[in-house]
């Protein structure tokens, strides 16, 4: 989940799953184990992962293990913290959420994480879709992380302001407008255009998650797929670029920050439709709506569609660093937490969509949810599952997340404020590129 925020309060975890495991250590992923000594576990995840309603089950099947649980809001944030402790070489959990931006920083020190098929990883690990699986498994054929969720992205849009503006709102019609199966960023900005005419405002709230969309969609982004750096003079980025500050200077943009939206009250007063939605995002849109005082009513949907066709955007890992005193007990819990059960509750509770294949189908994802009452009804583990087809996680290389946030970051503020056409800011990025990765 690439630098997503907590907002919204996990809600009630879901009762009977259609996967019914034994809610002790041994579960999908494996683990478990016997001790009876008092242990305190210590976790430390990031944005709204949905675990929090979790750790109180765990500690009341387990009665001698109690949880310490540590939540840093962004993505982002979390690697800083990570590096730092990583670093000194103390201060890491005994279970570190890793986010798929900056697992390759992970798997280039890979050896002081606990190697998971230890604990049986390695006899589960068919239970995960196999890419999630292979992103973990180290040159020594170590596995060392759980997966956690994957990023399958469809559109939020307000149904309410498309329809005031003439367009359709109906969540198929919606997604037939878009091109359906065949939808484009083409199709995507001539809308917004068509939007921005009639009513004057912006289309989707600012242009740093379009572009990380539109980056996640290539075969390859930032580096190829095997391990170079692949964005100066990268003709295909360089295209997606024009065509972002295009949009930009037609006034699509509504120039919100990233992850602030004025405490949601831009996803209340209209000042823009539509916004990319991977699953974990709908939490994030929820939460910020109820906390400008905004419900359901306020006319947030969620249509099977995606510009430019399936794409993944994030995803996560509970890993166990070797720093951990107690790498037993702590597999056993990152096992639990990631078991087909647990991430249909996770699910519900932030709709992150399970990376468990078993748990995609479970009731708790395709039935009736907190979010699927937001959303106006959609069916959005349905959608989601739909949005999951075709789609394999893009290598990330080492400044996977430097690039898009340093050095992407400062030229998408420059094209939304209007202070750089978009040659110019494309100029800026490949200058602050060569600072920050290429001559480091």
């Amino acid at each position: 989940m690439r630098l997503s925020r907590r907002t919204t309060a996990v809600a009630a975890i879901a009762g009977a799953a259609a996967f019914a495991l034994i809610a002790t250590g041994c579960s999908s992923g494996g683990g478990s184990t016997s001790s009876t000594e008092p242990i305190t576990l210590t976790v430390t995840t990031f944005g709204t992962m949905g675990l929090d309603g979790l750790y109180k089950q765990y500690e009341k099947d387990h009665k001698n293990i109690t949880i310490k649980a540590t939540n840093i809001d962004t993505g982002g944030n979390a690697q800083t913290d990570w590096q730092t402790k990583q670093a000194a070489g103390s201060g890491l959990p005994d279970v570190q959420a890793v986010e798929e931006g900056w697992l390759s920083k992970v798997m280039q020190v890979s050896d002081s994480f606990v190697d998971l098929t230890k604990y049986g990883a390695d006899k589960s690990a068919a239970d995960w879709v196999s890419w999630k699986v292979k992103q973990v498994t180290d040159s020594k054929k170590r596995i060392i992380g759980y997966g956690t969720d994957i990023g399958p992205e469809g559109l939020c849009y307000n149904g309410k302001l498309l329809a005031d503006a003439g367009l359709p709102s109906d969540r198929d019609a919606v997604a037939a407008a878009f091109g359906g199966k065949d939808a484009s960023w083409d199709k995507f900005f001539e809308l917004g255009k068509q939007y921005h005419a009639k009513t004057g405002k912006a289309w989707y709230d600012q242009s740093g998650f379009v572009w990380n969309a539109m980056v996640n969609q290539l075969p390859e982004g930032y580096y190829t797929k095997d391990g170079k750096l692949n964005v100066e003079g990268n003709a295909k980025l360089q295209a997606l670029w024009t065509q972002l500050a295009d949009g930009a200077k037609a006034g699509l943009s509504s120039n919100q920050s990233q992850w602030d939206w004025g405490k949601g009250k831009a996803f209340v007063d209209g000042s823009f439709a539509t916004f990319v939605c991977p699953g974990w995002m709908l939490g994030v849109v929820k939460g910020q709506v109820e906390s400008a005082g905004g419900s359901s009513a306020s006319g947030w949907d969620f249509a099977d569609v995606f510009p430019g066709g399936a794409a993944n955007w994030g995803g996560s890992f509970l890993t166990v660093p070797t720093t951990s005193k107690h790498p037993a007990e702590a597999a056993a819990l990152a096992a639990w937490l990631t078991s087909a059960k647990q991430e249909a509750a996770s699910f519900q509770a932030a709709g992150t969509f399970p990376s468990v294949v078993a748990a995609q189908s479970d009731a708790g994802v395709t039935g009736s949810s907190a979010l699927t009452k937001f959303f106006n009804e959609a069916p959005v583990g349905t959608i989601l599952a739909s949005r999951a087809k075709g789609v394999v996680a893009q290598y990330k290389g080492p400044d996977d997340s430097t690039i898009q946030e340093q050095v992407f970051g400062p030229s998408i503020k420059e094209i939304d404020s209007g202070k750089a056409d978009g040659a110019t800011a494309w100029t800026h990025a490949m200058t602050l590129l060569k600072q920050l990765v290429v001559n480091k």
